[in-house]
């Protein structure tokens, strides 16, 4: 219950605007729509625990209070930064009582990932009987941060980052709330907007800031960001954003798109990712994508992280960003990555085969006694180089595992591999199989 001086307590714009009804809540219509999940199961007069999975300022919070109004339910709010096991035992003492009356709770956590394994095992029991009705929010993976029991339990729902004509009509509202426009010029409320990031409670801060600013002069996109200054866009190393981002630099990289491969460098390095990892991806991928179709590739990225031990940030970073270019418009192949892996299993089905013996040393007599050595051709020896023996184990006979594209450098390796390849049958007419 609110004071006197408690009503009078000056409100945030974010606290003044906030929805009063789930059709004033911009940008998640997906889930909140009349053919949406959420929009379902309210025309059906029934709510079943969920996940709400979104990144800041998409309206998670809110969205859960509005559910608790839409099918009258008590709302129970919690945050797993400052609650604990007492906390939690209270609330669902607290639900016990009121489901004895026949009211139901909402139990909203906030930052759910926050509670650790055993405290989320702890709601299993009400959840399931129906004690609570559990609205769970977080801007981590829930697959990896929630119990698979406790999602086996909740529907997860996905919110979005708020687009551009989301911020815009929250920026109107603002404005219409205030009486007047904010004073900027077009462009400084497209910055404005940018700023955000797609946080709309971010945004509605930098309004309020703006809004206490006289009428002119309207202030551009550079006026802007030296008023506000420059917000770091939302980037957690060890969390989704770091395996997103790689991910998109790696299949842009695949891709062949240069500049889509630099906007994903620059947004890693943008949120302080260690330039050292993305070398080490770099190194990977000269392997795993493009192989011998550019070998000069995996000397380049090793050499550009080379140059950024040397240099440091922020000039080592142009040598990385070099390699990137390097690697996008390089021939791309995988033949060696698949050629790896066709081996891998081969060896794993035929287990501890011996070399033939002819291509095996025999340091000692009895070793030559029992044909170690026996018969091996020296190739330096033989016509072009090249003896045709064969080198499988004699119970396996010849596999073929690596076979080069027709891109780049592997162009040529393909034609020595056939022109070998005849060279064998001529002088093996059996094939050695």
């Amino acid at each position: 219950m609110s004071t006197l001086f408690e009503s009078q307590a000056p409100r945030p714009l974010a606290d003044r605007l906030r929805p009063a009804h789930l059709s004033e809540v911009v940008g998640q219509d997906h889930i909140i729509g009349s053919e949406a999940p959420l929009g379902r199961m309210l025309a059906g007069g029934r709510l079943t625990s969920i996940i709400l999975w979104g990144p800041p300022g998409s309206g998670k919070t809110t969205i859960a209070r509005l559910l608790a109004d839409a099918v009258d339910l008590s709302f129970e709010p919690l945050s797993a930064v400052f609650s604990g096991v007492a906390d939690l035992r209270k609330v669902f003492e607290a639900a016990g009582e009121r489901r004895g009356v026949g009211r139901g709770t909402l139990l909203f956590v906030d930052e759910i990932h926050r509670f650790n394994r055993a405290q989320q095992d702890g709601f299993l029991p009400f959840v399931e009987d129906g004690t609570v009705i559990l609205v769970g929010a977080t801007t981590e993976n829930p697959s990896f941060e929630l119990n698979g029991a406790l999602l086996s339990r909740c529907q997860v729902m996905v919110l979005n980052r708020l687009a551009d004509t989301a911020l815009e009509t929250l920026v109107s509202r603002a404005e219409t709330e205030e009486g007047a426009s904010l004073p900027l010029t077009e462009d400084g409320r497209a910055a404005l907007r940018a700023m955000a990031d797609g946080d709309g409670r971010y945004l509605l801060n930098m309004v309020e800031e703006l809004q206490s600013l006289p009428a002119e002069p309207l202030l551009d996109a550079k006026a802007l960001a030296d008023l506000i200054g420059k917000r770091m866009p939302l980037y957690d190393k060890s969390q989704e954003a770091h395996y997103n981002l790689i991910s998109a630099l790696h299949k842009s990289l695949r891709g062949s798109d240069a500049d889509a491969s630099l906007y994903w460098l620059a947004r890693m390095l943008a949120g302080g990712e260690d330039p050292r990892y993305i070398a080490r991806r770099l190194v990977r991928f000269a392997s795993e994508d493009i192989g011998l179709a550019d070998p000069q590739a995996l000397p380049h990225s090793i050499a550009a992280w080379e140059a950024y031990e040397r240099l440091g940030s922020p000039e080592g970073e142009l040598a990385i960003a070099q390699s990137v270019l390097y690697l996008a418009t390089a021939p791309k192949s995988n033949a060696a990555y698949k050629a790896l892996g066709a081996a891998g299993r081969a060896a794993r089905e035929t287990g501890s085969l011996m070399p033939p013996k002819h291509i095996l040393n025999a340091p000692t007599r009895l070793m030559k006694d029992i044909g170690y050595g026996k018969g091996y051709e020296y190739d330096h020896d033989a016509d072009e180089g090249f003896s045709g023996q064969d080198y499988f184990p004699d119970e396996m006979g010849r596999r073929e595992f690596y076979r080069p594209g027709e891109r780049g450098f592997e162009r040529e390796i393909a034609k020595r591999l056939e022109y070998w390849r005849k060279l064998r049958e001529s002088r093996n007419p059996s094939g050695g199989d």
